[in-house]
Order: structure tokens, then sequence, then C-alpha cells
């Protein structure tokens, strides 16, 4: 890819994070920036609290992005999360003549049909997946296989619809930027951490965030169930504090001595902050393991509702920046008897930055690269010094056109002076200037071209 990129904005608890990126033929991402913005409370359990606040932090993610890398960002995909998120199952059949061939068109009109579903109270923001049955029998692949009866499970992702209507007023009005979609986080994190044997086998993918945990069942390649639990490692800050602290000393409390397997040891250690009295790392590790066990309780009832619980053959797999918790994998491991492994970004899906792509903080965001298609480049107006013509940069070479991008970015058009009146000439010197009239027309053609349609 020469030009072009998708920039995308995470929307999380603690921290706003902005990634750009480019993706080559074979879906590999380049990352080309990153930046995080605490939320500074403007994000309650994944969902905008304060619009204000949210449009002010994006818009100034979006100049510290932009300066680093001199390019001009015009849309952004924006991630969707929050504890109402979560899926439901819609089937759609379709009956086919006696001994009929399932076509592509068939496939396309089951398709067409669950991309007009509504949900009662709620708002889709993405198919999932899907599974197929023919004549009652699970088929991966329908096409060209015969049946008389096709039907079609669909996994929807829905919630409330003041997600989206928040983040509209936050990225589009206050920050005057287009979205080039919703992209639900923990999709994202699924499709850049998990492989497809592990989607196969069966696993409980779990995403802790601050505010919220998500949990994504896995099982024959096939997302089962997609819930989000509203608890994260922030209410494990916020216990912590209620031991005395304020919450940013609580913070650095967690992460640097904090530990999710309980130990016998008792011991106390002298505070890094010298206004701080010492603190009883028991009593510290005690008030971490009840929310644990609070989050944990939740995580074991939806796996035992999914009806899974026998079949996840890959266990449990974590992600996310609460997950960073000391012996979290251990404590698990005894709390829910599967498997656990830690993960972030797949090294196959990330051909720079390790640093960044080894920050389980991170999957979601650089999985929002790996989903998005469009070019969000900001497209300019170029100026033509010759006839005074303006037109909109179209095209581009190699990869840009991947993205229907256009050219390297052109810097924007400064508003011009306007033109002081000329003095009449004297009667006996006038003459008809048919070329500077033509011209006049010309450079007013383009004038009202709005700056959203760039």
């Amino acid at each position: 890819m020469t030009s072009g990129f998708i920039a995308a904005i995470d929307l999380g608890t603690s921290k706003i994070t902005g990634v750009i990126g480019r993706k080559n033929e074979n879906n590999v991402i380049s990352v080309l920036a990153s930046e995080s913005i605490p939320s500074d409370n403007c994000i309650r359990r994944g969902t905008i609290y304060n619009i204000d606040k949210a449009g002010a932090i994006v818009k100034r993610l979006i100049n510290m992005l932009e300066n680093k890398l001199s390019v001009r960002i015009g849309k952004v995909y924006v991630s969707i999360g929050g504890q109402s998120i979560h899926t439901e199952v819609v089937r759609e059949m379709k009956q086919l003549s006696s001994s009929g061939i399932v076509s592509e068109t068939v496939v396309e009109q089951l398709r067409s049909s669950i991309e007009k579903y509504k949900p009662d109270m709620n708002r889709k923001y993405a198919v999932a997946d899907v599974e197929y049955f023919l004549d009652d029998k699970a088929e991966k692949n329908p096409v060209g296989v015969t049946c008389s009866t096709i039907e079609a499970e669909y996994q929807i992702v829905v919630g409330r619809p003041n997600l989206s209507t928040n983040i509209e007023k936050t990225v589009v009005e206050k920050a005057s930027l287009q979205i080039a979609d919703f992209i639900v986080g923990p999709l994202a994190a699924a499709a850049i951490a998990l492989t497809d044997e592990e989607k196969e086998l069966g696993c409980a993918f779990i995403d802790f965030g601050a505010g919220t945990t998500d949990l994504s069942i896995y099982k024959g390649g096939v997302l089962r169930r997609l819930v989000t639990i509203p608890f994260g490692g922030r209410n494990i800050t916020k216990d912590i504090a209620e031991l005395n602290f304020i919450e940013s000393d609580a913070e650095q409390y967690k992460i640097k001595f904090g530990k999710a397997k309980e130990s016998n040891e008792g011991s106390l250690f002298s505070s890094p902050f010298s206004s701080k009295p010492d603190i009883d790392l028991v009593e510290l590790n005690k008030v971490i393991v009840m929310r644990l066990d609070e989050i944990t309780a939740n995580v074991k009832e939806q796996i035992h509702l999914s009806g899974y619980q026998e079949q996840l053959g890959a266990g449990l797999i974590i992600t996310g920046g609460a997950s960073q918790l000391k012996n979290l994998d251990i404590y698990l491991n005894q709390k829910l008897d599967l498997p656990v492994r830690k993960v972030s970004a797949r090294k196959n899906q990330v051909n720079n930055n390790p640093e960044l792509a080894n920050d389980p903080a991170l999957t979601s965001a650089l999985g929002m690269l790996l989903l998005g298609n469009t070019n969000c480049e900001k497209v300019v107006l170029e100026e033509y010094s010759d006839d005074n013509v303006t037109e909109e940069k179209k095209g581009g070479r190699g990869w840009g056109n991947f993205f229907g991008g256009g050219d390297k970015p052109q810097k924007e058009q400064e508003p011009k002076a306007p033109k002081a009146p000329r003095k009449p000439k004297p009667e006996s010197k006038k003459s008809i200037n048919i070329g500077g009239k033509m011209k006049d027309i010309f450079s007013t053609m383009f004038d009202e071209v709005d700056d959203d349609e760039q």
C-alpha cells in the first residue's frame, strides 16, 4: 500500500486509543502510529458518559496522530462496547424445490433478509457469524449442495441505540470527523488474537477491560455467545482506594504489588509514595480477590448458560489491559478448571512495532485495523494555478485503490483574500475580455463544495 490508511478509535473506560495502519495483500497490518489519552471518567462501563469531554479528547487524539505522521484524517472506525452488548440468535429459512441445489443467490437472499432485521428495543451492530443447516444437517459450505430446505442461524450483536447515538455526537459533532463504521470491540479483539484452531476446538475468550469484561464463546469455528459483564479492572482499583488511598495511587499499588492468587505470606512494604502509609500486602490482595471472585462467578455462569462448558477444547483465552494482573491465569485456572492462555495480537498479523502487538491493552484497537477496509485519509482540494480550476483528487496508486483512496495528501487550500475592486479604465480604452470572464466562471464553479464531501 503506497497511499491511504485505516484509522481507528477504541473508546475504553480507562483510556481512549487511536491507531493508524495499513494492510498488505495478505491482510497483515503495518502500524503507523498509536496514541492514547486517559478517558478522565468521560466513559463509564464502555459507554460514553460525557459527550463534550469525550469529543475534546478524540479531537486532541486525532491532532496528535496527524502531527505524528503529517497526514490528515477524514474518517475513523469507532469501537462499540458497553454492558448492553450481547448476541441474539436469528434464524432465516428458505424452501427449495425438491432436490434443489443451494446457489450463491440463495445464500445472498438469506443474508439480505437478516440485514433488514431490527431487534426490539435494541440496535443491530454486527452480523457476527452464521451456521447453515441443510435438511437439519449442519453444513459449513452450503453452496452446491442439494437439499429441500436451507436454514441459516445468525449470531447478531445488539445493544442499546444510545451507544451509537452518543458516539455520533462525540465524533461527528464535537470532533468534526466522519465515521467509517462501528466495530464491536470483542469481535475485533477475537479477530486478531484467536486462531482458527482455537475457534474450532472451542474456547472462552475474555477481554478484561477497565469498565467491562467481555466474554465470547466459540465452538466449531462459530461465535456461539457474546455477553458483557459490567465489572472490570477499574472496579478493583476503586476497591483498593477504599483502603484509604486516592484512586491514582490505588491503581499503582494494583499494578506493582497486586496479585490475583492469594498468598499466606503477610508482609508490609514501604510505600513508593512518600505521603502514603505502609499497606498490608495480604489486605491488598484480599480486596483484589474479592472483586475477582464476583467477576469470575459471572463468567462461570455465562459459560454454563452457553451450553458449551464441556466443549471448550482450547480452554480459556484472556486479553485486555486488566488481564495483566499478576497470577490472573493461575487464579482463573483454579476457579474455572480450564487451561488458561494470555494473548495479544497474533505475531503473523502485525509485521512491525512488536511492543504494540505484544500489549494486551491494544488487542481490540489493532483488531479494528484488521477488520477495517475503508481509506480514512482526508481527501483535499488541489488548486491548479494555470487555469484556477479546483478539482477533487481521485484515484491513486498501488494500495490506495484498494481502499478507494487517492494520491499523497495535498495541503488544504487557504481562503484567499478578496480582490480589491479594479478602478474603471477610461472609456476610450475599454475592451471585451472574454478570457477573463471565462476564468472567473471556472474559479467559482466549485466554491460551494462542502468540506464533509472531501
